[in-house]
């Protein structure tokens, strides 16, 4: 059988009573706790489980919302470039606009 650290050992594990999937993308020392949880008696493992559960579900949601928050940073990176690109843009067109009628530039009111 494997340790709670994946590597082959004389002792048999039993299996936790919860979910532990690899998608559910916990740091590992979470998905180390949960296997030695797992090692304890029944009784110990049903005190246990609820704050277990916690601190999975806690692990969890702060890695969906770091997910979100850099993909809204790398959105707001996008559309920074694009508002330079359009001032940028706006700026030559005034520019060439303002030079066509007499050489005077734009805005001279004269």
């Amino acid at each position: 059988m494997f340790s709670a650290h994946g590597k082959e050992g004389s002792e048999m594990y039993s299996e936790p009573r919860f979910c532990l999937n690899p998608a559910d993308d916990l740091p590992e020392d979470v998905v180390e706790l949960a296997w030695a949880i797992a090692q304890l008696p029944d009784a110990m493992q049903d005190s246990l489980h609820p704050f277990l559960q916690q601190v999975m579900d806690a692990s969890q949601r702060r890695r969906r919302i770091l997910r979100l928050i850099q993909e809204a940073l790398d959105q707001l990176r996008l559309d920074t470039k694009y508002l330079v690109f359009d001032l940028e843009a706006t700026r030559r067109e005034r520019d060439d606009i303002g030079f066509l009628g007499d050489n005077k530039p734009f805005g001279d009111g004269q």
